[in-house]
């Protein structure tokens, strides 16, 4: 897990018992007691409205899934990289995950262009063809290879570099509010989750995943 304002340092993943350990009333996770002012908009962050449904956010899988898998993650985090094919995986085997990306760059200018680079993308329809290209590879990125992977992907680069300077606001918009968000959260760093109402600092295993994905869905119904 590649940690905000620490990009060398590491923390391992907490087990799925140490996840959920820190949800502490985790039903609860959207109620009044949890829930905080933006802290550069204004605005209250954590409503379910904009973790979950936030009209700007891309998602993926199942778009009327019954439970929603919110990521905040950030192309040079290597962790990032390695969980993003298991991620993929469970919400396929699961059928009913609804996955949404938040970038969240954190480790710095490359990182911050790699998030502008694929948020542009959006405007073209193209944004999971960007992220597939950057989140899947193995090394460290720079401005000319995310270029590279970018067009490889099929993506106009003109249109992009259109997007980037004419949506810059928007896209900003986007990555200050989901700053706010795993910043309100306590997220430490990338990957961060929330799995239905809970919240998942950290990287589980498949196997995990599913688990929290079944305790998700329990807590859906009792609500």
């Amino acid at each position: 897990m590649k940690r905000l304002n620490n990009p060398a340092g590491t923390i391992p993943g907490p087990t799925r018992r140490e996840a959920l350990g820190l949800l502490g009333a985790g039903v609860a996770l959207f109620g009044a007691g949890m829930s905080r002012p933006a802290f550069a908009q204004g605005d209250d962050v954590l409503t379910e409205a904009l973790v979950l449904r936030d009209p700007d956010a891309p998602a993926t899988g199942n778009l009327d899934g019954d439970i929603n898998i919110v990521e905040w993650f950030d192309y040079n985090c290597p962790y990032c990289r390695k969980i993003a094919p298991e991620i993929q995986q469970v919400v396929q085997d699961d059928g009913k995950v609804r996955l949404v990306l938040k970038d969240w760059p954190i480790l710095g200018d490359v990182s911050k262009y790699a998030a502008r680079v694929a948020l542009a993308a959006k405007y073209q329809d193209k944004y999971l063809p960007a992220h597939e290209a950057m989140i899947g590879v193995s090394s460290k990125l720079t401005e000319p290879r995310i270029r590279e992977l970018v067009a490889g992907a099929g993506i106009d680069m003109d249109r992009l570099n259109r997007d980037l300077t004419s949506n810059a606001k928007a896209i900003d918009t986007i990555l200050a509010r989901n700053h706010d968000q795993a910043v309100a959260f306590g997220f430490k760093g990338t990957p961060s989750f929330i799995v239905g109402k809970f919240r998942v600092p950290g990287i589980l295993t498949m196997a995990e995943f599913e688990m929290v994905i079944a305790d998700a869905r329990k807590a859906k119904k009792s609500n």
